[in-house]
């Protein structure tokens, strides 16, 4: 049964960080194309919150999970999939730290310039820029491990 229960929490947690992933990336850069300070005030607020709420504590229950259906199911760490699934979650997880701060840094820019009835200063974009940067590799890193996961050749039994 414990096994059943890990795949479960794996691939919910795997749909969460995704999830939560795109979801605020898009309502992060859509808000932010309108140049409405109040209003990416209000969104960016929600984005840290949610990012905290799901990537936090998804990006550790992902590997550990992972590692231990692998352990569980005898799948040395060295098989192709599983080792390139932890690199490119590697990857992504190195690319969600900064991530965290470019948001943080955009809700706060955000915070000011509306509280001053101020539009968004040019600092706001350089940040975006490398906010959706970093974001990249980390989307191309999840689809990877997505692929990988479907098509690996050991079956996912239990």
């Amino acid at each position: 049964m414990d096994l059943i229960l890990v795949k479960y929490i794996h691939v919910l947690s795997s749909t969460l960080l995704f999830g939560t992933g795109v979801g605020t990336a898009f309502y992060l850069l859509v808000v932010s194309l309108t140049r409405d300070a109040r209003v990416v005030a209000v969104v960016a607020r929600y984005v840290v919150v949610a990012d905290w709420l799901f990537t936090a504590t998804t990006i550790v229950v992902q590997p550990a999970t992972g590692l231990y259906l692998a352990h569980r199911l005898q799948i040395p760490w060295g098989t192709p999939w599983l080792y390139w699934s932890l690199v490119a979650f590697a990857i992504a997880a190195l690319c969600w730290l900064p991530v965290v701060w470019l948001q943080i840094r955009l809700r706060d820019i955000a915070v000011q310039a509306a509280a001053a009835g101020q539009p968004l200063p040019a600092r706001y974009s350089a940040y975006l820029g490398c906010w959706a940067a970093l974001g990249v590799p980390a989307l191309i890193s999840f689809l990877a491990i997505f692929f990988m996961m479907v098509a690996r050749r050991v079956p996912f039994a239990g």
